[in-house]
């Protein structure tokens, strides 16, 4: 006997006892057992071979068991146990056929799978149908006692917290009424019960505490209600675990153990609400709404993730309750409680994506609102609470729209987490806002400090430290005012602006120490500066020329003087107000000449009474000295050496100018040519006409000396100055010609009443006229001359310049 061609039977096990796994799984899937949850009932059915067993359940419950053929004679027609649906019966009901007892078939081995199959049915069905014979009741050596005796004897190992019920099925009955056969029936019953061996607990145990007998009524439709045939619904095992119930209900009884149905049952709920949990947490796995839901939230924020989290997981909560309701509670509640930690621990990576965002939201929303409010002009602490405060804010709410409904997350560790990322970030905000002031106060100092520094120490005069002193204190207590003000909305502790303010002052003096260090190594090209300065220019600052007036010597001294005195300002750093002798031992021993070289009894006894023999000054601490005592006499001599040159130069120009300036014989030839020249002089005083001829000629020739500039065209040399002024020669002497002649028309063209005194005067007196024209013309070029000897050591080109400029502008005066 196979399947039915409904595909609603199956051998459940066959005649050698091993257990139809895949056929029970594909009965479930068939029927959609499963789906059943409590509601559905189990029939078996036992009694002695070729009673008519598959016959009656086939009348009964419509199912299709194979039947014996009585023509074919008796013989074993089930073996094994098989299973069908039973059709027309509501709730779901299965019918099993159980192998009819006392086959000889079987032989001896008859009797242990008898009981096997005895005890499987009465663990696995509510009600078990007991076919027996009529001719049977109230006989001693009746066929079916040996029937009773074993399913009282299996029910001995067989621990239960239900009543399965009995139902005695009389076949053949006689014309006895049935209500003479029950009473009968119920002695042979009670009796096989009393001889039946029991456990100590249950020697006094009645047989209806065990089992519920009834006849055989139309009472199996709604047989699970309260009163029903299967009434007693305590310890049954729902659909979903029935093939896993019926798998290890028989493997325990092969084993011959004794069957504890309770802790079957928890066993059975414990395997199956882990299954129910596992095949939930891969549906969950794969949920297309937790997929999206989980991309979504890679990418950043979700609104309402909370809300669309908790959903998917209350569905997969709800289908657990749903499948696994109807097995035992504790168990039940145990593997929900473990399939919700799973599953919570499965989303958990998906909630702290979500809040790992809000964090660095937050803490994002944080900086801008902190650089806002700081650009905004808000003092540093009040803008990091107000932003703080309002970034944990939108935290805090963005948790709440996070928060699952089935966990109890708690985002506090986040948030703590964003508390330090914040206060990390105020501590590095901080810390660059405050350098970056510092660096503004300090740049402000640079500016006001290094070109007014700079500037007092190339002046170089007694004033000077004191000056700066003066600047530094007024420029530092100015930058610490303004810094104070700014520095309070920091809200810092009074150590930390105590000790911001000092640095501060360090830097401004830093900076004049600094300032101080490069001036002090440019010292010997500010002396030479100096002393160029004060040697070259006069009093009122005008360029000086060495006419021969000058005390050369005088000048030179001062000059040093003050490149000396540039000296002793650098030599250190002035700024405690501490007074010091470097000017004075300076000055006594390298201007007044007092230290000179060691003599020899100094030089014997080895002393030396130089002050300036020393790598220290007196009362100079060493870090604030510049120049040491020896470096200051080295400085000295190399500036004296390289400064020779220009008084040198000085004294050169004037001994020329003396010597250009010079134009008379010495006085015993002026007095041997007043001797020898008595007689020609005479001659001169008595023919005038001779002396006017030689004041013209000296005339002509002092224009002459002027225009060529003789003496400017010999300074390159003898031969280049003959050349120069044999090509200029004839074009002077034809430019004052021609002036000559303009001057003579003019004179001749003006009206007459304006020379009418002085006309017979120039008709008597031509030449007169003549030498008084060129005596104007020779005295503006002597003018000129004179002009160009007080800038005696202007060069010969700009003297060439001038000359040729006035002539010009004559010219012009004539045109």
């Amino acid at each position: 006997m196979g399947e039915n061609d409904d595909g609603c039977s199956t051998q459940l096990i066959d005649g050698d006892g091993e257990f139809n796994v895949k056929g029970l799984d594909n009965f479930v899937k068939k029927t959609k057992l499963s789906d059943c949850g409590l509601s559905y009932a189990v029939v078996a059915i036992m009694g002695p071979q070729s009673s008519g067993k598959s016959t009656l359940l086939n009348h009964l419950f419509k199912t299709n068991f194979r039947e014996m053929d009585a023509f074919a004679g008796r013989s074993q027609t089930t073996k094994g146990i098989w299973m069908a649906r039973c059709l027309g019966i509501e709730p779901f009901t299965l019918a099993m056929d159980l192998e009819g007892t006392d086959g000889r078939e079987r032989g001896e081995d008859d009797t242990t799978f008898e009981k096997q199959s005895a005890l499987f049915a009465l663990a696995v069905a509510d009600i078990v149908l007991i076919n027996m014979w009529c001719h049977d009741i109230g006989r001693e050596q009746a066929s079916n006692k040996p029937l009773l005796k074993t399913v009282f004897q299996v029910m001995m190992r067989l621990f239960s917290p239900r009543k399965t019920t009995l139902l005695f099925v009389i076949r053949d009955k006689t014309r006895t009424p049935l209500e003479k056969l029950e009473p009968l029936l119920r002695e042979d019953i009670q009796k096989i019960w009393d001889l039946v061996r029991k456990p100590e607990a249950h020697k006094t145990t009645p047989l209806s505490e065990f089992f519920n007998v009834a006849e055989l009524r139309q009472r199996f439709f709604n047989s699970i209600s309260p009163g029903g045939l299967a009434g007693d619904r305590r310890g049954v095992v729902p659909a979903s675990g029935f093939s896993f119930s019926s798998q290890q209900i028989w493997k325990v009884i092969k084993e011959n153990r004794d069957l504890d149905l309770p802790a079957h049952k928890v066993m059975v709920a414990t395997v199956r609400c882990e299954e129910i949990a596992n095949e939930k947490l891969r549906d969950l796995a794969t949920d297309e709404s937790w997929l999206e839901l989980q991309e979504a939230v890679e990418g950043g924020l979700v609104p309402g993730f909370g809300k669309k989290l908790s959903s998917i997981l209350k569905r997969y909560f709800s289908e657990y309750d749903a499948e696994a309701i109807y097995f035992e509670e504790g168990v039940r509640k145990e593997k929900r409680l473990q399939f919700k930690l799973k599953a919570l621990d499965f989303v958990y990576s998906a909630y702290a994506t979500m809040l790992g965002h809000l964090r660095s939201n937050a803490l994002e929303s944080f900086k801008i609102r902190l650089e806002q409010s700081l650009n905004q002009g808000e003092g540093f602490a009040k803008a990091v609470r107000d932003s703080q405060q309002s970034c944990l804010l939108v935290f805090d709410k963005g948790c709440e729209d996070a928060a699952v409904e089935q966990a109890t997350w708690d985002a506090s560790k986040i948030k703590e987490k964003l508390c330090r990322d914040i206060d990390s970030h105020t501590s590095s905000a901080q810390d660059a806002k405050l350098s970056e002031l510092i660096a503004n106060y300090e740049k402000r100092l640079s500016q006001a400090l290094s070109e007014p520094v700079e500037s007092l120490f190339e002046a170089g005069g007694k004033d000077t430290w004191p000056s700066i002193r003066k600047l530094l204190k007024r420029e530092t207590e100015t930058a610490v005012t303004d810094f104070l003000d700014v520095v309070t909305g920091f809200e810092l502790n009074h150590a930390r602006i105590d000790t911001m303010v000092q640095n501060l002052r360090d830097y401004s003096q830093s900076l004049v120490e600094k300032k101080a260090r490069e001036e002090a190594g440019k010292i010997l090209i500010r002396m030479k500066d100096r002393f160029s300065t004060v040697f070259s220019h006069d009093k009122d600052s005008m360029p000086r020329v060495w006419t021969g007036k000058e005390d050369i010597r005088a000048i030179t001294k001062d000059a040093r003087a003050e490149a000396l005195s540039l000296l002793s300002v650098m030599a250190a750093i002035r700024l405690d107000e501490r007074s010091d002798d470097i000017e004075s031992t300076l000055f006594s021993s390298l201007m007044d000449g007092t230290v000179s070289v060691a003599s020899s009894h100094n030089r014997s006894v080895g002393t030396s009474t130089d002050p300036l023999a020393s790598s220290s000054w007196e009362e100079v601490p060493p870090k604030n000295i510049l120049l040491t005592p020896v470096q200051c006499k080295s400085l000295w001599r190399q500036f004296k050496s390289e400064t020779e040159y220009t008084v040198t130069q000085a004294i050169s120009a004037q001994e020329a100018h003396k010597r250009n300036n010079n134009w008379l014989p010495p006085a015993w030839a002026i007095v041997l040519m007043i001797a020898l020249g008595f007689n020609e002089f005479m001659m001169l005083l008595k023919n005038p006409l001779y002396l006017l001829g030689f004041f013209v000629a000296f005339l002509l020739s002092k224009a002459l000396w002027v225009q060529l500039d003789i003496p400017g065209e010999f300074q390159h040399g003898a031969l280049a100055g003959v050349l120069s002024i044999t090509s200029k020669f004839l074009p002077t002497v034809m430019n004052l010609l021609r002036k000559l002649a303009e001057e003579a028309q003019g004179k001749t063209t003006q009206e007459a009443p304006e020379y009418s005194a002085s006309q017979s005067y120039r008709q008597q007196s031509p030449s007169h006229s003549i030498s008084s024209t060129i005596s104007e013309s020779v005295a503006s070029n002597v003018s000129a001359s004179a002009a160009g000897d007080d800038a005696e050591y202007s060069s010969p080109a700009q003297l060439r310049r001038r000359n040729t400029n006035d002539v010009q502008e004559s010219e012009i005066s004539q045109m």
